[in-house]
């Protein structure tokens, strides 16, 4: 090995080509400072040190450079374990390249490497030899899933497996199966173009087929939820407008399920559903139409009811608004009374029957409140005057004070009649609180004073 490296002389003879320059007396000295080098260049044994190169070269050039002397010797050291790897690494990466570039998918590339070298496209063979394997076992495997499948776990196997072998089939070359139609040279195979454009063809059946499961699956989905949706509403339904409004939409579900191809695995299987389906509707709608005169007169007697609630909201009322909604009620018991025994719903319209009689009687006994109450009312407010003109009388005699008294208290009796609840009853207070006031005075003061309370004979309806 050279005491000095080629690196390390490089270095050394540009600085001091740089401190020569065109001056003949150091040029001279330069010339035997580059044989000095080159002797050492021609050495074996032991690597120069910096000190050494410092000896060889400061004499005649004293102003040397230190850093270009560090620099020299440090090139001068022999090669580390990092630059080996480096050059490894250098070396393999460009053998990696050359072989990349020979296997690239070109004829023009591969047919003259396969004169000189076909060792080289071993790794492109290796590869498409992994992605034939691949594809025709996916393509078998994809083939049994999809077009013997027998359940939907089938299916979504088929469609990972038609997949994953697209993805292999898309890796295979087709540029190669133009040129070079036979593999079996290398792994005893061959796979022709005509091979390839069928397993691609089968393939495309198997993704046409599967949307078309998808789309299966998607109607039948859909149509069950339909279907349970109408199910849900017929048996929450108070009225026969809405039950046929239920069934209807049921009967919408079950055409819905009929769209369904019987050419899919859902089409095959869904057959026995969709027959329970339609025997449970052909019951159903049956039964509502035996129903019909029933729900006709049910929803008949629900309407007058709304309507007599509407009337008796916000009580108190007239004697003649109580009346109208009663007459009302009794419109809704008189539908629901057509029900016989023999119709269908006769326990439901039995209810409803008891449930508006009841409200019949709450209105009749407000109305008959209403009435009561508006009578006492008059009759006091009649009584009224008769009173006022004794309490004017100038005549103070004690039958007369005892005739007043009673007569307030008959007024008392009569206002006390008046129920709540009613539309006099308001009024009926007011008169009571003050009469029962000035009752009050007269039999403690016995004093005739008169019945003249400010606003009294003023009060409406006197």
């Amino acid at each position: 090995m050279p005491r000095l490296t080629r690196r390390a002389y490089e270095i050394l003879r540009a600085e001091v080509e740089k401190l020569a320059g065109n001056d003949p007396l150091v040029q001279v000295q330069r010339d035997i400072v580059l044989k000095r080098l080159d002797r050492l260049r021609s050495q074996d044994g032991a690597l120069v040190s910096y000190e050494q190169l410092r000896e060889t070269i400061i004499d005649f050039f004293p102003k040397f450079s230190e850093k270009v002397l560090k620099n020299a010797a440090k090139a001068n050291r022999p090669p580390g374990v990092w630059s080996k790897i480096k050059f490894a690494a250098v070396f393999l990466g460009g053998t990696a390249g050359v072989i990349w570039v020979a296997n690239l998918p070109y004829p023009m590339v591969r047919r003259p490497v396969a004169k000189v070298a076909p060792i080289l496209l071993l790794p492109s063979y290796m590869n498409m030899d992994y992605h034939y394997r691949q594809a025709i076992s996916l393509v078998q495997q994809a083939d049994q899933l999809v077009n013997q499948a027998t359940s939907s776990a089938d299916l979504n196997l088929g469609a990972e497996k038609v997949k994953a072998a697209q993805k292999h089939l898309d890796a295979l070359p087709v540029w190669f199966l133009d040129y070079e139609p036979k593999y079996n040279f290398w792994f005893g195979w061959r796979f022709t173009f005509d091979e390839f454009q069928t397993a691609r063809a089968n393939i495309g059946r198997m993704e046409a087929k599967l949307f078309q499961e998808k789309q299966a699956q998607m109607l039948l989905e859909q149509g069950e939820k339909a279907l349970n949706d109408a199910k849900q509403q017929h048996g929450k339904a108070q009225t026969w407008t809405e039950r046929q409004q239920a069934i209807a939409a049921w009967q919408a579900a079950l055409d819905q399920l009929e769209q369904i191809p019987s050419e899919t695995l859902v089409g095959r299987t869904s057959k026995t559903k969709l027959a329970a389906y339609n025997r449970d509707f052909q019951q159903v709608a049956s039964g509502e139409s035996a129903n019909k005169r029933t729900g006709t007169l049910m929803d008949a007697a629900r309407e007058f009811a709304k309507a007599a609630a509407i009337v008796g909201q916000n009580p108190p009322h007239p004697a003649e608004k109580w009346q109208q909604a009663a007459n009302l009620w009794q419109q809704a018991i008189d539908r629901l009374q057509q029900i016989t025994i023999e119709d269908a719903g006769y326990l439901e319209a039995q209810k409803l029957l008891a449930q508006y009689q009841t409200n019949l009687g709450t209105i009749q006994s407000r109305q008959k409140a209403e009435s009561a109450s508006k009578a006492a009312l008059e009759q006091a407010k009649r009584q009224i005057p008769s009173w006022q003109r004794l309490n004017n009388s100038t005549e103070n005699a004690a039958w007369q004070q005892e005739g007043m008294v009673s007569q307030l208290q008959e007024i008392i009796n009569q206002l006390e009649q008046v129920q709540p609840g009613t539309t006099a009853y308001t009024q009926a207070q007011q008169l009571l609180q003050f009469a029962r006031k000035r009752l009050t005075q007269m039999q403690t003061s016995g004093q005739e004073t008169g019945f003249k309370k400010p606003g009294f004979l003023e009060k409406p309806g006197f």
